[in-house]
């Protein structure tokens, strides 16, 4: 008989023998470390030191979610995606940054906020955690308080999407980034057992610490 486990992630770290900084950029770092893994032997890790991030499933009473369509340069493609920021502001709270993306990047505001689900996008290379929340009760920020968007964001397409046809997207392989594969399926599963398994906006988050690392150019 095989051993029973809890499926459970662990919190873990193992001696950092050296650290070496290999490049800093304005939002995010390249580090190596050479790390002591015991009887394994001294390996070398090179990985991006992330800041973090938060996504936002804004969900309305009809059923829809609200998607941006943004030029994502790495991946050469315009991208649907739900609205989401980087944790780039000294000492702000998770949930407060993602009212900041709302806002910013959906002329939304919600009264109700509940946590989905948290990944790790690539955790053999990127110490980014991402928390994607569940905002509902929504209302539109008045015209004149709305965020001037620059950059990529000046020419982002925002569109209400039935979240049926949306998680068919993500199954058909029309829509790729990982905060909508994540987020949407995680919100089709919490409509279906009509929210039970959400949890609350503050509920533990097993972040690394170098994601607490807070870069402003």
């Amino acid at each position: 008989m095989s051993e029973s486990f809890a499926v459970e992630d662990v919190p873990a770290s193992r001696d950092v023998l050296h650290r070496h900084e290999r490049f800093h950029g304005k939002v995010w770092d390249v580090v190596s470390d050479e790390i002591d893994l015991g009887e394994a032997g001294v390996v070398t890790r090179d990985y991006v030191r992330h800041t973090g991030a938060v996504v936002i499933v804004a969900l309305n009473d009809a059923g829809e979610v609200y998607l941006v369509r943004q030029y994502r340069h790495p991946v050469q493609a315009e991208c649907w995606e739900p609205p989401a920021g980087l944790l780039d502001v000294a000492d702000e709270d998770p949930v407060d940054a993602a009212r900041r993306e709302l806002h910013e990047e959906a002329d939304l505001t919600a009264q109700r906020w509940d946590t989905l689900v948290d990944y790790y996008p690539s955790g053999g290379g990127v110490s980014e955690a991402v928390r994607v929340y569940l905002a509902r009760d929504l209302g539109e920020v008045p015209e004149h308080e709305r965020h001037e968007r620059e950059d990529e964001e000046r020419d982002m397409i925002g569109a209400w999407v039935p979240l049926d046809d949306a998680v068919a997207a993500v199954m058909a392989g029309n829509v790729h980034s990982s905060s909508a594969v994540a987020g949407l399926l995680a919100a089709q599963i919490a409509r279906r057992d009509h929210f039970a398994s959400v949890r609350p906006a503050d509920a533990p988050w097993m972040r690394p610490e170098a994601t607490r690392l807070v870069r402003r150019d």
